[in-house]
C-alpha cells in the first residue's frame, strides 16, 4: 500500500488496493458514447469506512458494494466517493461494482492531454501517467498493479483491440465483442483499448522467437508500409530476449492508426503507432516500445520519480538494436548524446526529475547514459549480468533506484555509489566516461 504519489497526488487512494478489475464497456463510434460496468475486487489496506476511485468526465449511475443496492456514493469531477456498507478492517476483501457512462475525452493535465481520444474514425487510450480514469474506474497509482479482463463490444466495421490476452471474438446482432484478459498485474496507465477500421494477422517474417506471436492491427490500406516497418520486429525480440531474458509478457501486439500520432506508446503487451512512424528513421521507436515491455510494464516502479528505470532503459534498448543492426555502436550513440546533453540545462536530477521535467528527454536520454556509463565501469559481461537479472528478480513486480543500485553493486561485487551519485543525484552532467570490455 502507498499513499499519494507526490508526482500526482490527485490520483489514487491508499486506503485500498485493488487485485482485479473486470471491465465490460460499449462503444459507439460514431456519438462517441461509452458505456460500461466496472468490478473493482479490492482489499483494505488499512481498517477504512469510505474510499475513492479515480473516474474523469463519465457519471456514475449505479454503484454497489458486495451486491448491496443500498450503497451510497457521491460524484465529483475527478473522484467517485463510495460508503461502504462497514467498516472494513486490514486486509478485508471486498467488490465495487460501478455502472456509468458518457462521451470521454482526454484530462488535461501538466503533461497535456491524457487518456481516451477520438480519431478520425475510432479511438485509442494514451493513458500515462493519469489517463485511466478517462474510461473507466480505477485507483490510479503507479504502484497499484492489478489483473484484468476487459470486454470491448462496437460498431460493425470495427475491430475493438483490448490490453491482455485475446480470448473471445464474437459479433452479435451486427456488432463485435473481442475480450481479453492479462493474469500479470497491469498498472491502470498501461491499461488500453484501441478500436478502428482495422484487420489483425500475424507478423510472418523470419527470426521470430519461440513462443511469442506478434499480431499486427491496422488499417488495410497501410498493410504494405507495416509489414514493412516491422519487419525487424523478431529479430528487436530475440535480441532482447537474449539480453534481458525470455519475453515476459501474455501477448504482444501491435497497432497502427491511420492517424499520426505525436508519439508511440506503450501499453501491457502492446504498442501503438501513427501511421506517421512506419518509415526508416522511426526503427528505433518500435524498438523502444518493446523494450518497455520489459523495462516499465514488467519491471515497474511504484512510484513516478523513478520514471529513468522505464525510460532510460528502453532508450538503452534503442543503443543495442542500432549496434545488432549495423546502424552505430553503443559508444557511438551514447558519445553522441553525451555532446547534446552537455548544451543544455543542467538542472535536472535524474533521480529526482519533478512533474514537469518527468518526460524531458533529458530524463530518457540521461537514463541511458547511466547504463552505458555503468556498463563501462564494470565491463560488459557483469553488465549483461546485471540486466537479466534485473528483469527477472523484479519479473512483473515494483523496483526502485535503490533496488538497482543494491543489485549493481551486488553483481559487481563491490561498491558503485561513486557512479551512481554522479549520474543520480547531482544536476551536473558527469564526463563521458571510456568503454572497457
Amino acid at each position: 500500500m502507498s499513499g499519494h504519489d507526490p508526482y500526482a497526488p490527485e490520483s489514487g487512494d491508499g486506503s485500498f488496493d485493488v487485485e482485479s478489475y473486470d471491465l465490460t464497456l460499449d462503444y459507439r463510434v460514431r456519438t462517441n458514447r461509452l458505456s460500461g460496468v466496472a468490478v473493482v475486487n479490492a482489499v483494505a489496506a488499512i481498517p477504512v469506512t469510505a474510499i475513492s476511485l479515480d473516474l474523469v468526465r463519465l457519471r456514475a449511475t449505479r454503484v454497489r458494494v458486495d451486491g448491496d443496492r443500498r450503497t451510497a456514493f457521491t460524484a465529483g469531477p475527478r473522484k467517485l466517493r463510495v460508503k461502504l456498507p462497514r467498516r472494513m478492517a486490514a486486509g478485508e476483501r471486498f467488490s465495487i461494482e460501478v455502472v456509468y457512462a458518457g462521451a470521454p475525452a482526454p484530462r488535461r493535465s501538466r503533461w497535456g492531454t491524457i487518456g481516451w481520444e477520438e480519431l478520425e474514425d475510432g479511438a485509442l487510450v494514451a493513458a500515462q501517467p493519469t489517463g485511466a480514469p478517462t474510461w473507466f474506474p480505477c485507483n490510479d497509482r503507479p504502484d497499484a498493479r492489478a489483473r484484468m479482463r476487459i470486454a470491448v463490444t462496437t460498431d460493425a466495421g470495427y475491430l475493438p483491440v483490448p490490453t491482455g490476452r485475446p480470448l473471445t471474438r464474437a459479433v452479435v446482432g451486427g456488432r463485435v465483442t473481442a475480450t481479453a484478459a492479462s493474469d500479470v498485474p497491469v498498472a491502470t496507465y498501461l491499461a488500453a483499448v484501441h478500436i478502428g477500421a482495422y484487420e489483425e494477422r500475424s507478423l510472418t517474417c523470419a527470426g521470430s522467437v519461440e513462443g511469442v506471436g506478434v499480431r499486427v492491427v491496422s488499417p488495410p490500406p497501410l498493410r504494405v508500409a507495416v509489414d514493412r516497418a516491422f519487419a525487424d520486429v523478431p529479430h528487436m525480440l530475440a535480441l532482447f530476449a537474449d539480453a534481458f531474458g525470455p519475453y515476459p509478457q501474455e501477448d504482444c501486439t501491435l497497432v497502427v492508426t491511420a492517424d499520426e500520432l505525436e508519439i508511440p506508446l506503450e501499453a501491457q503487451g502492446m504498442a501503438v503507432f501513427g501511421a506517421n512512424h512506419l518509415v526508416p528513421q522511426d526503427q528505433r521507436l518500435i524498438a523502444h516500445e518493446l523494450a518497455h515491455q520489459w523495462f516499465g510494464n514488467s519491471v515497474g516502479i511504484g512510484r513516478w520519480r523513478d520514471i529513468w528505470l522505464n525510460e532510460g532503459f528502453a532508450c538503452f534498448a534503442e543503443w543495442l538494436w542500432f549496434e545488432a543492426s549495423g546502424t552505430a555502436t553503443v559508444a557511438q550513440k551514447a558519445a553522441k548524446h553525451h555532446a547534446r546533453l552537455r548544451a543544455l540545462p543542467q538542472d535536472l536530477l535524474l533521480a529526482d526529475p519533478g512533474p514537469d521535467l518527468m518526460f524531458d528527454d533529458r530524463v530518457y536520454k540521461r537514463g541511458a547514459l547511466t547504463l552505458y556509463a555503468l556498463r563501462c565501469e564494470i565491463g560488459e559481461p557483469a553488465f549483461t549480468r546485471l540486466l537479466t537479472q534485473w528483469a527477472s528478480r523484479y519479473r512483473h513486480a515494483l523496483a526502485t533506484s535503490d533496488d538497482f543500485r543494491a543489485l549493481a553493486a551486488e553483481v559487481a561485487g563491490r561498491d558503485l555509489g561513486h557512479l551512481f551519485s554522479a549520474w543520480l543525484d547531482e544536476p551536473a552532467l558527469p564526463p563521458l566516461p571510456a568503454a572497457r570490455r
